[in-house]
């Protein structure tokens, strides 16, 4: 991998996998996916069917600009399904949800949050650097 990424190309997957997570976490979320995927129990399905939407965008929108990273939407969706399951076994563990008022509610949604965005920002910068 090159040591340097060309900004446009950077800048560009940046924005396509943010509207990607938009569109998947907030768009096409529903409640049952929402509280679901962060029980101690019964969290399975709804964790699955939430991060297969974010494949499914992902794919979609990847296989429209550069087929060839098709395997980026199958990381990203590695990725996205262990870090819900590590908020969800927080805040189902701790109590930490938005019902409790626990005042570490809204750091956890950050740190997921911020968690996958990074995520983005890391899979950019792999597709820019290998756009050659």
């Amino acid at each position: 991998m090159s040591s340097s990424v060309p900004v446009g190309l950077l800048v560009g997957w940046m924005l396509l996998l943010t509207v990607k997570h938009i569109i998947a976490d907030f768009v096409l979320q529903n409640a049952w996916m929402a509280h679901g995927k962060d029980q101690k129990t019964g969290w399975a399905l709804p964790l699955l069917v939430h991060c297969l939407i974010h494949f499914a965008v992902a794919l979609v929108l990847i296989l429209i600009i550069a087929p060839k990273f098709w395997f980026v939407a199958v990381v990203d969706f590695l990725i996205h399904i262990t870090v819900d399951r590590a908020k969800g076994i927080c805040g189902s563990t701790f109590g930490v949800t938005l019902e409790s008022g626990h005042p570490w509610f809204w750091t956890l949604i950050g740190v997921d949050q911020a968690l996958h965005h990074l995520t983005g920002f890391g899979l950019s910068i792999f597709m820019a650097a290998n756009a050659g």
